[in-house]
C-alpha cells in the first residue's frame, strides 16, 4: 500500500520514460540524481551561516580529504555528522543540502555534512575510511567549529545510514570518539540482499533488486567482503554501547533490515526507537515537495536529535 502521492510519483516516473539507474554509468547516474533535486526536493531554506570546510584525517589505509558543508548558529552547538544517501556511488553535498539545513533548522543543532569518496572509483572501505576520519576531525576541531565535542551525532540516510551505523562501532570500539547519538534513515545493515523482501518488493518501488546489485557491485565488487561488519553493520558481533540509536527507515527491498539492526541494538542493551513509513517509497525523505510526509519525517528525525543532544549535556 503507497501513499497516493508515492504512487503519483513512481506513475510520473514510469510515464516519463526515466531510465532506471542500473542502465547508467556512475556518471551519468549522479548527473541524473543532482539534476532531479529541483523537481522532488523544496528549496534550500536559509540557515545562520554555510561555510564550506576542508577535514583532513590519517585513516589505517590512506590519507583521506573530505570536504563538509557547515550549517550553524554563532554560539557553541551540539553537533551532526551527517552522510549522505546515494549507494556509495551518487550523491553529494548538494543533493543534501536541503534536507541538511532543514535538520539544522528543526534540531537547532550544527550539521557537518561530508563528502567522502563515491565508488567504482574508490571501492570498500574507502567510504568507510573517510566517514571514520571526518567524524574524528569534527571532534578533535570542536572548539575551533564552535561545537560542543560531548554532543556530537553522526547519521545518514541508505548508504548514508550504512555509514554511520559503522562510524558508531568504530568509535565505540576505538574509545577515543565520544558519540551521543547515532540517526539513522532506512539504513543499509546487510549487503547481503536476501531477505525476502527482496523478492516481494525488488520491482516497482524505484529502488529495484538490479539497482542495489548496481550499488553493492560497485562498492563492494567481492562478496566475500559482505560479512566484513564495515560493509553490513548488522552483522557485527557485539552491538552494546553503540551510542543511542533511531532508526527512521523505509527501505522497500530490504525493509527488514532496518527493523532488524534496530531490534538487535535493543537487545544489546541500546536505547532504539524504529519509525517506518509504511507507504512511502526509498529515498522519500529527500522528497518534500512532492511528498508530504517526507516532512513529517524531516521533524521528526530532528526532534529525536534534539532530544537526544539535549540529554546529552
Amino acid at each position: 500500500m503507497l501513499h497516493p502521492h508515492a504512487r503519483a510519483l513512481l506513475d510520473l516516473i514510469a510515464q516519463r520514460g526515466v531510465p532506471p539507474t542500473h542502465t547508467l554509468t556512475p556518471a551519468e547516474a549522479r548527473a541524473v540524481y543532482r539534476d532531479r533535486r529541483g523537481f522532488t526536493q523544496p528549496a534550500p531554506p536559509p540557515v545562520a551561516s554555510v561555510s564550506d570546510l576542508a577535514a583532513e584525517g590519517r585513516t589505517a589505509r590512506s590519507r583521506c580529504a573530505c570536504t563538509g558543508r557547515w550549517a550553524r548558529w554563532p554560539t557553541v552547538l551540539p553537533a551532526l555528522v551527517y552522510y549522505h544517501g546515494g549507494g556509495w556511488v551518487i550523491g553529494d553535498l548538494d543533493t543534501h543540502d536541503t534536507l541538511c539545513r532543514e535538520l539544522a533548522n528543526h534540531s537547532g543543532c550544527a550539521v557537518v555534512s561530508v563528502d567522502y569518496r563515491l565508488a567504482p572509483e574508490h571501492r570498500f572501505p574507502a567510504a568507510v575510511d573517510d566517514s571514520i576520519a571526518a567524524a574524528r576531525w569534527v571532534h578533535r576541531n570542536a572548539a575551533a567549529l564552535h561545537l560542543d565535542p560531548e554532543r556530537i551525532a553522526v547519521g545518514g540516510d541508505s548508504a548514508g545510514g550504512n555509514l554511520a551505523a559503522v562510524v558508531a562501532l568504530a568509535a565505540r570500539d576505538a574509545g577515543d570518539l565520544p558519540l551521543a547519538y547515532q540517526l539513522l534513515i532506512y539504513p543499509a545493515t546487510d549487503q547481503h540482499r536476501n531477505a525476502p523482501s527482496h523478492t516481494s518488493n525488488g520491482e516497482g518501488y524505484l529502488l529495484t533488486r538490479d539497482t542495489m546489485a548496481y550499488f553493492t557491485g560497485h562498492y563492494i565488487p567481492e562478496p566475500a567482503h559482505y560479512a566484513d561488519w564495515r560493509a553490513s553493520p548488522l552483522l557485527h558481533p557485539d552491538l552494546a554501547s553503540a551510542a543511542g540509536a533511531g532508526a527512521d527507515r523505509r527501505l522497500r527491498p530490504a525493509a527488514r533490515r532496518g527493523l532488524a539492526y534496530a531490534q538487535k541494538l535493543s537487545e544489546a542493551g541500546n536505547t532504539a526507537t524504529h519509525v517506518s513509513f509504511e507507504r512511502q517509497i526509498h529515498g522519500f525523505i529527500l522528497m518534500g515537495k512532492v511528498l508530504d510526509e517526507a516532512n513529517t519525517a524531516v521533524r521528526l528525525c530532528a526532534a529525536a536529535l534534539r532530544d537526544a543532544l539535549e540529554a546529552a549535556r
